[in-house]
């Protein structure tokens, strides 16, 4: 079964406004709370640097 770490920044409780990690044998997964079985695979570094710019660029 796949551990998903939800987001600090993603809503409160359980609902589909959130963004979702999962480490599966060594990769990394990406998904939408409201479109969980759409996921994105991404290398660490792919993670590091989408997070850089990011925060970056925060509009939020």
């Amino acid at each position: 079964m796949t551990q998903w770490q939800k987001s600090s920044f993603s809503g409160p409780g359980d609902g589909n406004e959130c963004v979702e990690l999962a480490c599966v044998e060594g990769t990394l997964l990406l998904r939408e709370g409201d479109d969980p079985d759409r996921m994105l695979s991404v290398s660490r570094q792919g993670l590091a640097t989408l997070l850089a710019r990011l925060r970056v660029n925060r509009t939020w």
